[in-house]
């Protein structure tokens, strides 16, 4: 093989393993995407099935049900309501009417299965994302509405 040949094996080597190491990467990052849904979304179907994602919004006031360590509760935005199932241990500023954030799968019986369960850390913070969900539902009440 040539010197000229040698260099263009080597350089062809160089952007191919370049180009599979982007791939990997991509592919990781893509499978590490974690997207967040209102309960109005997840309502409509917008949510990836068999996928997971974050759904949040308010806990609906009197749905928190407790079995041992099995929780039962239900996220709103004002307009929808989405069951939520979690299994462990909810953190300590977890309560109805407050802001919460759960990541995890739609089952096949419509109810949100958790695996992790964020709620605000004190009286002023919400995601941006629940925020903007929140006032995307109060404006979408407040249509038709007369004042």
């Amino acid at each position: 093989m040539t010197p000229r040949g040698k260099r263009f094996a080597i350089a062809a080597g160089i952007v191919g393993a370049v180009g599979i190491a982007a791939a990997l990467v991509l592919n990781a990052f893509n499978s590490n995407l974690v997207f967040f849904y209102s309960p109005s979304q997840v309502a409509a179907k917008e949510a990836p099935a068999g996928r997971t994602f974050r759904l949040g919004g308010l806990v609906e006031q009197g749905s928190v049900k407790r079995d041992g360590v099995t929780v039962r509760f239900t996220v709103t935005d004002m307009v929808r309501a989405i069951p939520v199932r979690y299994e462990g241990i909810l953190p300590d500023l977890f309560k109805e009417g407050k802001g919460v954030v759960a990541q995890g799968q739609v089952g096949g019986d419509g109810v949100f299965v958790a695996r992790e369960v964020l709620a605000k850390h004190d009286e002023n913070y919400m995601p941006p994302e629940a925020s903007a969900a929140l006032k995307r539902a109060a404006a979408a009440s407040q249509v038709g509405v007369p004042r």
